[in-house]
């Protein structure tokens, strides 16, 4: 395959590169930051895997060529000043050198001052102030509820409807989506807003239930774009 031109007025720094900010095509969460130099962008145009230059070894590199952890490039993009490429990404595995999802765990607060274990290695587990992690909101809502259903103290709202199962959840989503018409029916935007909310959480809860992703249900969403509502209902029944 031959490469592909690059824009004549693509901004590289002095060392001729270009930072590239990897985010999942699906649930939006940023993964991570490397740098590309034209060589590197054209491999990754050209390969689909994202690919990029190391300033320290001065090499091209293969995100995921000796882990597995790769990243499959779906989109490559430009920001307006054609100073920053953004790639869209389908991650396999985790993208982080320390073995985690994304490489922005720390909060500026504890980056400002190491902390007495000094740097997270590979394979450690989050310090308290490495705990929060930059996810989108559904993603930590999603990491919320299976720290709940995995809890063994005090039974929260959350842990009672994981005990209850299929049967207490199922209800509770049609309970919530009934409440919702109703909503859209006869009350206010700030009320639809909310029973649309309690509907979303309760069957994130049935998705954890099953063990099922949120980026899953993306997926499928994904795959539905541009398809005619009649034609993928269609596809279903056959």
């Amino acid at each position: 395959m031959t490469d592909v031109r690059l824009p004549s007025d693509l901004k590289l720094d002095p060392q001729g590169l270009i930072p590239a900010i990897v985010q999942d095509r699906l649930t939006g969460e940023v993964r991570m930051m490397a740098w590309m130099n034209p060589e590197a962008l054209q491999a990754t145009l050209r390969t689909r895997r994202a690919t990029f230059y190391s300033r320290s070894r001065q090499t091209l590199w293969v995100k995921g060529e000796t882990s597995g952890h790769e990243l499959r490039v779906h989109d490559v993009l430009l920001d307006c000043d054609r100073d920053t490429v953004l790639l869209l990404c389908d991650p396999v595995g985790p993208s982080c050198h320390t073995g985690r999802d994304n490489c922005f765990f720390q909060p500026l607060s504890a980056a400002a001052a190491p902390s007495q274990g000094g740097p997270t290695q590979k394979g450690q587990g989050p310090t308290p102030d490495e705990a929060e992690v930059a996810l989108p909101l559904l993603g930590a809502l999603e990491r919320l509820l299976e720290a709940r259903k995995e809890s063994t103290g005090e039974k929260s709202y959350t842990r009672s409807l994981f005990d209850g199962g299929v049967p207490k959840i199922g209800a509770k989503i049609r309970e919530e989506a009934e409440e919702l018409t109703v909503a859209l029916a006869e009350e206010t935007d700030d009320r639809v807003a909310s029973e649309a909310a309690d509907v979303l959480y309760h069957v994130l809860v049935g998705l954890r239930h099953r063990g099922v992703a949120w980026r899953d249900v993306l997926g499928v969403l994904a795959q539905r774009l541009g398809t005619s509502g009649h034609t993928e209902k269609a596809s279903r029944k056959k």
